[in-house]
């Protein structure tokens, strides 16, 4: 099954869908693309990193008719109760809800532990008992940890470098227990530096793009820790949304109780992309013509290089990238530019 299969099967059956975390980025462009097929969602979100600003948007994006087949359970799957809960008559799960940043979980990883590894255990518990057909989560890049070797392939990890590492290589480990266990069908989405609309620009965990976009339109300095020749394998929010959807509705039995590489297999350098953004930002701003990066020392936790091999998925789920990092740039600048401007109109209007 192609994705435009899986989309024509979307558009011809209604299923029942959990998106956890589904006000938080990743969450809410699934929730959307699920509507828009007419599908039923439910979302479970504790509003930790999520923000209803984003649903809003998406019940702009998709219209009330298509709105009325969304529910919100405000709750934290950390919760076993509210994990049952919203497992109750779910055909599959698209678990997005964590707590993300690396430095977040070196600095707190109490925090990183009890969401990311209890709350994922909890929900995956309540999925196998509620007879869930598929559940599909969000793992990382960062489980590649020092392995040396470029592109990352699957089946070769390194040592952990953080908690953040740890907490999605234990929920990688528990899925595949569980698949053995419990015969519930998971599949294992290791997502590379993901961007796009709705990405939070603010707070000291804010992803790269989004943090830089803010600071070059608001005359700030542009941070980049080390050399700026790390390099990261930007992608597209859409592209991630398109291996869930794949992940989810797969009939390829192969494919199932895998863990997948979601990436674009392009490797771009932070002074490259510094170069990108500045290039795109700079008809509209133009006192940022003359602006260069201040290079900081390298932050404990980060991995040099970071390329996927993205054969897998190819093979197995027939994922097929939509966007590279210069049209994933070029369809969400738009977003960034404008919310970033009724974010300072906001917060004048409450001086």
């Amino acid at each position: 099954m192609n994705y435009q299969q899986a989309l024509n099967e979307l558009d011809h059956q209604s299923h029942s869908w959990l998106v956890t975390g589904a006000a938080g980025f990743i969450g809410s462009h699934l929730v959307e693309a699920l509507l828009k097929r007419d599908q039923k969602v439910i979302g479970l979100d504790n509003f930790s990193t999520g923000r209803e600003s984003n649903l809003t948007d998406v019940r702009e994006r998709v219209g009330a008719d298509k709105w009325e087949n969304f529910s919100l359970i405000e709750a934290d799957v950390s919760d076993p109760q509210a994990c049952e809960r919203a497992c109750v008559g779910i055909d599959y799960i698209l678990h997005q809800a964590a707590l993300g940043s690396v430095p977040r979980s070196i600095s707190n990883p109490l925090n990183t532990n009890h969401s990311n590894v209890t709350g994922f255990l909890n929900l995956l518990w309540a999925a196998s008992q509620a007879g869930v057909r598929r559940f599909v989560y969000a793992s990382s890049s960062s489980v590649y940890g020092d392995h040396p070797a470029l592109p990352k392939v699957e089946d070769q990890i390194g040592n952990c470098l953080s908690p953040y590492a740890v907490s999605k290589r234990v929920n990688e480990l528990y899925a595949l227990a569980f698949s053995k266990c419990y015969s519930i069908g998971c599949i294992g989405l290791r997502y590379f530096n993901v961007f796009g609309a709705r990405q939070d620009p603010q707070g000291a965990y804010a992803a790269v793009i989004p943090k830089w976009i803010a600071a070059m339109i608001e005359n700030r300095p542009v941070h980049i820790h080390g050399d700026g020749e790390t390099s990261r394998d930007f992608c597209y929010v859409a592209n991630v949304v398109q291996a869930n959807l794949l992940s989810a509705l797969s009939q390829n039995s192969d494919a199932v109780n895998q863990v997948y590489n979601v990436a674009v297999a392009g490797r771009t350098s932070l002074n490259q992309l510094f170069g990108m953004l500045r290039s795109r930002l700079l008809p509209d701003y133009p006192h940022i013509k003359e602006l260069t990066p201040v290079y900081l020392p390298f932050r404990a936790g980060d991995v040099r290089h970071s390329l996927a091999d993205i054969s897998r998925a190819q093979s197995l789920l027939a994922y097929e990238p939509t966007h590279d990092i210069q049209q994933g740039l070029d369809e969400a600048l738009p977003w960034y530019t404008v919310n970033l401007q009724n974010l300072r109109y906001a917060e004048a209007a409450l001086l």
